[in-house]
């Protein structure tokens, strides 16, 4: 999961590039840039790439740390955790927005995007990504798995031998 963080991290740092080299072809009088649009390639591949390593990881993980009875739970935390993150993105768009809009200024997300600046979102999820990562680093030092396999294979061991102990007295 971690490496979808940093992969994460690098495609808003791609999107941000992108976004100054878009807003430097921006065609004076109009609403249209002549930077190809081939320009948005490697930040579409960079999120691809942290998102199959971010979903596949925690859903391994979920899916991991839960015991057999429990598994489809595990599931729906990875998938409501997902919806959380969905949810917080449009409340941090909204508050970007807010707090970059004041008066007459367009702000970061203007209706019209050559009038704001969409690179500096970019670089703020950037920068929140870098601390998401570090946060990460500090919990999965402190977290210690649980090997659920030997304790299933204890739990085995203590039922044949108890079944053993049953069979000897018969």
């Amino acid at each position: 999961m971690g490496i979808g963080l940093l992969i994460g991290m690098l495609s808003m740092v791609a999107a941000g590039a992108t976004e100054i080299a878009r807003l430097k072809h921006v065609v004076r009088g109009e609403k249209i840039s002549s930077l190809s649009i081939f320009w948005q390639v490697p930040q579409y591949v960079l999120v691809g790439a942290s998102e199959v390593f971010m979903y596949v990881g925690q859903l391994e993980f979920f899916n991991g740390q839960a015991p057999d009875g429990i598994k489809s739970f595990g599931s729906s935390l990875c998938m409501a955790s997902i919806s959380l993150g969905n949810y917080v993105s449009s409340w941090l768009v909204i508050m970007v927005m807010g707090i970059t809009a004041r008066g007459k200024t367009p702000g970061w997300i203007p209706d019209d995007l050559n009038t704001g600046h969409m690179d500096r979102f970019y670089f703020l999820l950037a920068v929140l990504a870098a601390f998401d990562f570090v946060i990460y680093v500090y919990l999965a030092k402190w977290y210690k798995c649980i090997n659920l396999h030997d304790s299933d294979e204890k739990e085995v061991q203590i039922i044949e031998s108890q079944e053993d102990a049953v069979l000897k007295k018969v």
